[in-house]
């Protein structure tokens, strides 16, 4: 899809003719922008005329899944029109509300208040006050370290009974927000005379160490050399945040929470150690959901995590706003979790099922903090997105961050 917005812009460059799209949503998204848009602004010279933000297209014919699409009108520089109008959806099968503004940011929201409308967002490491976020533990084992089900657990312990102080819960993003269960060995600190002692065990290694000489990576080919290691080693010992790479788009919050040791967290979550009930309470506040559908990518229509894109860009609310306050709250939020050990965090934040408890102690983080950003707060998400942009580019301005605009080319 982008080499037709490309070709187009190159066609049409210098012509004064119009261009119009259908899209997928994804080019207004995520990593795509920064690669496509400096293209469709430097290099061709257009600007965005119009846009409809996401929508669900849909179709008539039996088993064809609706598709979340934006449609976008660009003008040529020289004949672009001073107000650029704007569709927005709050209901993405209903009739969009119109509003009308001075130039449009390639997220398709409000870019008058930037000095560089034309801005997008790398991966960086701009965001302070914030620890640093990782990912989980990535085994690049073939499989052999990791039981599936409980019944394969028990009948590798049954046979192996000295093993079993090795094999840990193991939670990727599926796990943790539906339940059900998966362990790993763990024999990152297991002496080598015990490992001796156990056949099963040194079989699974000897596999390891055979599936990634196979390997057609280099990388992965010198693993090889340490098989009772992982790719990625995250072994925490302590109790730690996660947030699931990739969560359902009907979410108005990503799940965020805390699991603990003995506990594994595979490479579908990221992990934030030694993470504070402020952090949490940041973490999913309305503030940060919005730069995450604004800003980071999509998985289908889901939300995708991103540490470069998300986490470490997102501005920070002003280093005399008072954090304190967000803890108790995060808390809240916590307590009315526990009121319903049984279900799962898929359920809990399904929009049809969320507790009111549990929608009230969100709600009460998202205007604490959407009052250390601005004291009147904000009345819609797209307000959010449009103020924290303001604040990304203010990141930038010191670093000296930025893109080179080439020049454009000569008929």
């Amino acid at each position: 899809m982008t080499a037709w917005f490309i070709k187009a812009g190159e066609y049409a460059d210098g012509t004064g003719v119009r261009i119009g799209f259908v899209a997928t949503n994804s080019i207004t998204q995520g990593e795509q922008v920064a690669q496509l848009w400096p293209i469709l602004f430097n290099r061709c010279g257009l600007e965005i005329a119009f846009a409809h933000r996401t929508f669900a297209w849909g179709s008539d014919a039996r088993g064809k899944a609706h598709v979340h699409v934006v449609i976008i009108g660009l003008d040529g520089r020289e004949t672009v029109r001073p107000r650029k109008r704007l569709f927005s959806y709050p209901d993405i099968n209903g009739d969009p509300e119109e509003t009308e503004h001075s130039v449009l940011s390639p997220y398709l929201f409000d870019a008058g208040g930037l000095t560089d409308p034309h801005l997008t967002v790398g991966r960086e490491r701009l965001s302070e006050g914030l620890p640093r976020l990782i990912i989980g533990s990535k085994p690049i084992d073939g499989g052999n370290y990791i039981f599936r089900t409980e019944r394969k657990r028990a009948e590798f312990v049954a046979g192996e009974p000295a093993a079993e102080q090795y094999v840990r819960p193991y939670i990727g993003a599926r796990e943790y927000l539906q339940g059900g269960g998966r362990w790993i060995l763990a024999l990152h600190d297991a002496p080598p005379n015990v490992l001796a002692g156990m056949p099963a065990v040194r079989d699974r290694i000897a596999a390891v160490r055979s599936y990634r000489e196979a390997s057609r990576s280099a990388p992965t080919r010198k693993l090889a050399e340490t098989p009772t290691l992982y790719h990625v080693n995250v072994l925490p010992t302590t109790p730690f945040l996660v947030i699931p790479k990739v969560s359902s788009e009907r979410r108005e919050y990503v799940p965020v929470g805390w699991l603990e040791p003995p506990t594994i967290p595979s490479d579908l979550v990221f992990v934030l150690k030694n993470a504070t009930l402020t952090h949490f309470a940041l973490l999913t506040s309305a503030m940060h959901m919005a730069w995450l559908r604004h800003i980071g990518g999509r998985l289908k229509s889901d939300y995708r995590y991103s540490i470069g894109l998300v986490y470490n860009t997102f501005p920070m609310p002003p280093a005399k706003a008072n954090l304190s306050k967000l803890g108790p709250l995060g808390q809240a939020v916590l307590d009315a979790r526990g009121v319903f050990p049984d279900a799962t965090l898929a359920e809990l934040y399904d929009p049809d099922l969320m507790p009111p408890t549990l929608r009230r102690a969100h709600q009460a983080i998202d205007r604490a903090v959407d009052r250390l950003y601005r004291r009147t707060g904000f009345t819609s998400e797209r307000e959010r997105a449009e103020h924290l942009f303001m604040l990304y580019e203010k990141m930038r301005a010191p670093l000296g961050i930025g893109i080179k605009k080439p020049k454009r080319r000569r008929r």
